[in-house]
Parts: structure tokens; sequence; C-alpha cells
């Protein structure tokens, strides 16, 4: 028997979108996560239960496949599932698929179980993943690093203070706000002639409340196709928060 599957649909509304109505990766983030949270509450082991344990849910990588990112006032279907695990790793994904049934994102999704109090890696508890009836296996997936920047790249560069407000219920940085971050570090003429046709992003170190952070990023001209930008967040201390890579194709206008 496979991995229990879960989907839902949403509608998207105006303030999911960008200036060309067009969903922003932050918001189906969180279009995912919320279908992920209803998944784990349908099965009995929702948020409630895994605080109780004294732990929590945390990402540690996102790889995103993009025929489409869809538009407002669309109803699409997001599904999910918890496809395996090992002892401290699970191995998750999504799909979003539009009113027609064509699929617009698959989101692959590697997760781990958090210590409130310690910030360390636990093993993951078997009571928790067991409902999900996801395979065990020694090795989960990998997705592969994203393209790191390098010293003599030329940047464009933001800078961002963490606020009350970017915090979520595990104490940290929520996951969207990371995206919002490493784009807007890119100009909006870019943004709004190209389509993202791919994200790889990997969270190497918690950012917290009042923490500043530096969001870098340069366009590779070393490659012709597809055209593909370098990010990362860099705390204060120079330690890497995050590191992603995105792939992008323009916008042919008809």
């Amino acid at each position: 028997m496979g991995a229990t599957t879960f989907s839902e649909q949403h509608q998207i509304t105006f303030y999911e979108t960008d200036v060309t109505n067009t969903v922003t990766p932050a918001m189906l983030i969180n279009m995912i996560i919320l279908a992920s949270e209803d998944q784990t509450t349908s099965l009995g082991v929702g948020s409630d239960v895994v605080i109780k344990l004294g732990i929590g849910w945390v990402v540690t990588q996102y790889k995103m496949a993009i025929t489409r990112l869809p538009k407002v006032d669309e109803t699409i279907t997001i599904s999910t599932r918890a496809t395996c695990y090992n002892r401290y790793f699970a191995f998750r994904e999504f799909w979003v698929h539009d009113a027609a049934g064509a699929e617009c994102v698959h989101v692959e999704s590697i997760w781990v179980t958090m210590n409130h109090q310690t910030r360390k890696i636990v093993s993951i508890p078997d009571d928790i993943i067991a409902p999900f009836q996801s395979e065990q296996v020694k090795m989960i997936p990998r997705l592969g690093r994203p393209k790191r920047l390098t010293p003599e790249e030329q940047l464009l560069t933001k800078q961002y203070r963490v606020r009350y407000f970017d915090i979520d219920g595990n104490g940290h940085v929520n996951n969207s706000r990371y995206f919002d971050w490493l784009l807007d570090a890119l100009p909006m003429s870019f943004l709004t002639r190209h389509d993202l046709t791919e994200i790889n992003i990997r969270f190497e170190n918690e950012v917290q409340y009042h923490h500043v952070v530096t969001s870098e990023a340069t366009l590779m001209t070393d490659v012709s196709e597809p055209i593909v930008t370098k990010h990362r967040i860099l705390m204060e201390n120079g330690d890497v928060a995050t590191e992603a890579e995105f792939h992008w194709q323009p916008i042919i206008k008809h």
C-alpha cells in the first residue's frame, strides 16, 4: 500500500498574486503547507498533537518544477503525500492542478522534526509518521544543492530586519518570507518579464526576531538556456541562512 494522498481545493485571491495577477511563490508555499497541515489534522497527528511532544515539523529544502503559476480567481487542487522517510528525514511531495486537471506545479520537499527547546533535530517519532503509511527507506531522495554564489560575482543586494509578523508558531521566520526576500533582490523589470520554471531552495540556519539579513542575488551569464539566478540570505554574523536557485523563461507577448 502506498502513502496516503490528501487533496483540497483553493481559489486564488487577489492578495495572493503580484502585479501580473500571478500567484507568488511565497503564497503558493503557504497554500501547500496548509494542505500538509490539513492532512496531518485529518490523520489525528496535527500540530496540537506534535506540540505536546515538544517538537515541530521543519522543512529543510524545496525543489519545485513549474509548468505555470496559477492566476487570480483560478480554482486549483492541491494534493500531497508523505512519500517516504527514515529515522531523521521525511520526503513529502505536493502537486498543484488547474480546473482542467493539468499539472501546474510539482514540489519535492525534505522535512525534519525539531525539538522546540534545544532547536536541534530529533528522530521522527513512530506514532507521528505511522498514519501517513509512508515507505520507510534507508535513504530518502536527494534534491541536490542550489548553485552557490561566488566572491567574484557582481551582486544585487537588499537588507531586511526581521519583524514580529515574520515569525510563525515554531518561533522562527515563516518559510514563505524567504521567498519574498530572495526574489525581491531582483529588479521589477526582470520579474515582470520572466516566468519561473524551477526553484531549488535550501534552508541552512534559523533567522530569528530582530535579526538583520541581507538578500544577495546574481544572474548567471555563463549559460544560454535556461536563465538562472542564484541567491542567498546572509545573517549579520556572515552565516548563510538560505541558498536558492531560480530558473526562468521570458514571457512571450502575443
